[in-house]
C-alpha cells in the first residue's frame, strides 16, 4: 500500500546547482512548493528554468544540494514510485509515436497499473476525464502524428492529468497554444491546485503567469533573483534589470493583475 503522501511543502531544492559540463546552469538555487498553489518559473531564455524542473523530476541528478519531492530524492528512487508523485509535460514532447490520441493519454495510467498493464474500469474513467478536462474527446481516435502542435501539446496534458499525480510539472506547456487554449491549460493548472496539487509551470508570457499564479520565481543567470506574490515580484525595475528590456508596468482594470508590455514610441507613460 502507497505510504501517505505528507501535507505542506512537496517540493524542496536547497541550494542546489548543476553544471552542463564547464557550463553553470543552476547556482545555489533554494526554492519550495506546497500543495495546492500554483507557482510560475519565469525568466529569460537560459536561465534555468527547465533545468531545475528537470532535477525536480529527478531526470538529472543537483552536483551540488539537494532535491526532495514528497520526501523522495527524484534522481534515486525507482522511477514508477517517482512518476506516481510526479507528473511532468516536457517541453518538446515526442511525436512519432504510432499511437492514437487515447492511447497515448493512457500511458498516463502506467505507474498506477499491474505488470500486465491491463486498464481496468478506474484507467479508463481517468483517461475519459482528462480527455474531456483537455476537449479532446473528438480526437481520442485520431493517430498524434496527424494532429498539430498545439493539439499534441493538449494531448501530454492530458496524459499527465491521467496519471493523478500530487505534483504537476509544466515545462512551457502553453507554447505552440493559441490564446484561447492558452488561457485554457492555465485554469486547468489553476483548477488541479485548487483541488491540493502542487503544480509548477514554467512561461515565457508574463502576463499570463501574473494571472494564473499563486506565487513566481524569477530565475536569472541560474540564481532565484525574486519570489513573491506576482503584483511584489513583476515591478518595472525588476522585469527591466531581469530581461534586459524597458517596459511598461501596469494594472488589469478588471482582476488588478500585473501588466507588462515593451515600452515603445506609443506604449503607455512613454514620454512624447
Amino acid at each position: 500500500m502507497t505510504a501517505p503522501f505528507p501535507d505542506g511543502d512537496l517540493i524542496e531544492v536547497r541550494q542546489a546547482s548543476f553544471r552542463y559540463g564547464d557550463a553553470l546552469a543552476l547556482d545555489r538555487v533554494s526554492f519550495t512548493a506546497r500543495a495546492g498553489e500554483l507557482v510560475g518559473l519565469v525568466g529569460p531564455n537560459g536561465a534555468g528554468k527547465s533545468t531545475l524542473v528537470r532535477l525536480v523530476a529527478g531526470l538529472a541528478a543537483p552536483h551540488e544540494g539537494s532535491v526532495r519531492l514528497a520526501g523522495l530524492d527524484p534522481s534515486r528512487a525507482a522511477r514508477r514510485e517517482v512518476a506516481r508523485v510526479c507528473a511532468l509535460v516536457p517541453q518538446e514532447p515526442p511525436v512519432h509515436w504510432p499511437f492514437t490520441v487515447r492511447e497515448a493519454v493512457m500511458m498516463g495510467r502506467a505507474p498506477r497499473q499491474n505488470f500486465f498493464a491491463a486498464a481496468g474500469p478506474l484507467d479508463r474513467g481517468a483517461v475519459e476525464g482528462a480527455l474531456q478536462a483537455c476537449e479532446l474527446l473528438h480526437l481520442a481516435d485520431r493517430r498524434l502524428d496527424a494532429l498539430s502542435g498545439g493539439e499534441r501539446r493538449r494531448v501530454f496534458f492530458a496524459r499527465a492529468l491521467a496519471q493523478e499525480p500530487r505534483v504537476l510539472l509544466l515545462d512551457e506547456a502553453t507554447a505552440f497554444l493559441d490564446l484561447a487554449h492558452q488561457v485554457a491549460a492555465m485554469r486547468m493548472a489553476e483548477v488541479a491546485a485548487r483541488a491540493g496539487l502542487c503544480v509548477v509551470a514554467v512561461l515565457h508570457d508574463l502576463n499570463l503567469a501574473a494571472a494564473s499564479c499563486d506565487r513566481l520565481v524569477v530565475l536569472s543567470r541560474g540564481r532565484v533573483v525574486a519570489e513573491g506574490a506576482p503584483r511584489e515580484v513583476l515591478t518595472e525595475a525588476r522585469v527591466e534589470a531581469v530581461w534586459g528590456l524597458p517596459v511598461w508596468r501596469g494594472e488589469n482594470g478588471a482582476t488588478g493583475d500585473p501588466v507588462v508590455l515593451p515600452r515603445g514610441p506609443t506604449s503607455p507613460g512613454a514620454s512624447s
